[in-house]
């Protein structure tokens, strides 16, 4: 048989067989993976990067089965990288399938996820940090194939302190970010889904990366920040032990409001509500000066969401009740009018009645003449 004729059989036998076997594996896993979620993931990601690997595996064994010639180190060397570049993506792969199905046992649709928001936090960043790690691996790999990158390598390494201070120089941004994401992650200063207030703004984070974060506003924009933002800058975290929360509603009414009878309206208006998480229900007369009082009502809620809605409630129905049951106590100013002094004359002139300011004594008489006018005097 021809050389060419068996080299094209070889090549065609190899990457048959390879895809036979990926397929029968993939078929297997895929049944397996009705009954398991980690099975599921490795079927439906690493199905293509071990076709690609098993493939690749097929051609170089072939090349080196029954390619001669001058091309063939360099056919060699190209499906080398190739297979270095297909090992990466299969091993990038697995791990976040690992991840994935770690993930899945941790829920986060309870009343108390906090530890479960953690340590998704956590695992999110572990993840994107291993899909790095192993991308410069495999860069490093690729670049090691080649005998003059090996060369210039040692000879880096001679000058690793001053590379390595000009390297740190030129991404110290960056390199801050990535380490204040990390460090981020693992002090559980931040978590996914905490609910925060940055730069005024109310919102939820939504995604911590290496580099950003991104906070989900209540009007549904997105606040991008970079990590480092948050190691540097005072934030409030209001998830940061427990999602419960308390808030308040103030009122400015009059001072004739029944405080007894709008505590148990409010009791009842809780009590009634779903938002309410049944922990806190006070209602206090906070100030008294001037034509108001203010009353302020804390309530409790589960989360910041509930919370929002259950203060919209509260403060609604308090001035309902207040309006058709006690109109009398809305807010308003009274006005009184003084009657007419009548020791004062229409001129402004100061009254004989006035004049006894100064008592009847003789003394008294002298500091009237004094402090009184001519016109006085005479009248």
């Amino acid at each position: 048989m021809p050389a060419p004729v068996t080299a094209i059989l070889t090549f065609a036998g190899s990457v048959l067989i390879a895809l036979l076997v990926v397929a029968s594996v993939h078929r297997v896993v895929a049944r397996i993976g009705h009954r398991s979620a980690l099975f599921a993931g490795i079927a439906q990601h690493l199905h293509r990067p071990a076709l690609v690997v098993a493939v690749l595996v097929a051609v170089q064994f072939s090349l080196g089965v029954v390619a001669h010639g001058d091309w063939r180190p360099v056919a060699l060397h190209v499906v080398g990288i190739a297979l270095i570049l297909a090992g990466a993506w299969l091993l990038a792969a697995l791990l976040v399938v690992i991840e994935d199905a770690t993930l899945a046992r941790i829920r986060v649709d309870v009343s108390d996820n906090r530890h479960a928001r953690r340590v998704h936090t956590q695992i999110t960043l572990v993840r994107r940090v291993t899909v790095v790690v192993v991308g410069v691996l495999a860069a490093s790999a690729v670049l090691m194939t080649f005998p003059s990158a090996r060369a210039a390598g040692t000879s880096l390494l001679a000058s690793a302190g001053v590379i390595g201070a000009i390297a740190a120089l030129a991404a110290q941004s960056l390199l801050g970010n990535v380490f204040a994401g990390v460090q981020i992650a693992f002090s559980d200063a931040l978590r996914l889904d905490d609910v925060v207030i940055v730069e005024k703004e109310w919102g939820r984070i939504e995604d911590i990366t290496l580099t950003y974060v991104v906070v989900h506003l209540w009007d549904d924009r997105r606040l991008i920040l970079p990590t480092s933002y948050f190691l540097r800058t005072p934030f409030q975290n209001w998830t940061r032990t427990q999602s419960a929360l308390l808030g308040t509603v103030e009122l400015d009414v009059d001072w004739t409001v029944p405080v007894e009878d709008m505590r148990q309206e409010l009791r009842r208006v809780l009590e009634g509500s779903d938002l309410w998480d049944g922990r806190v229900s006070v209602l206090q007369v906070t100030e008294a000066v001037n034509a108001f009082v203010r009353v302020r009502a804390l309530v409790s809620a589960s989360d910041a969401g509930h919370l929002w809605d259950l203060r919209c409630l509260v403060r609604e129905h308090l001035v309902n009740w207040l309006r058709q049951h006690h109109p009398a106590a809305l807010p308003q100013v009274r006005l009184r009018e003084l009657p007419r002094t009548a020791g004062r004359t229409t001129n402004g002139a100061v009254s004989s009645g006035d004049n006894r300011v100064f008592g009847d004594s003789p003394d008294g008489e002298e500091r009237v003449q004094a402090f009184s006018g001519p016109d006085q005097q005479r009248g």
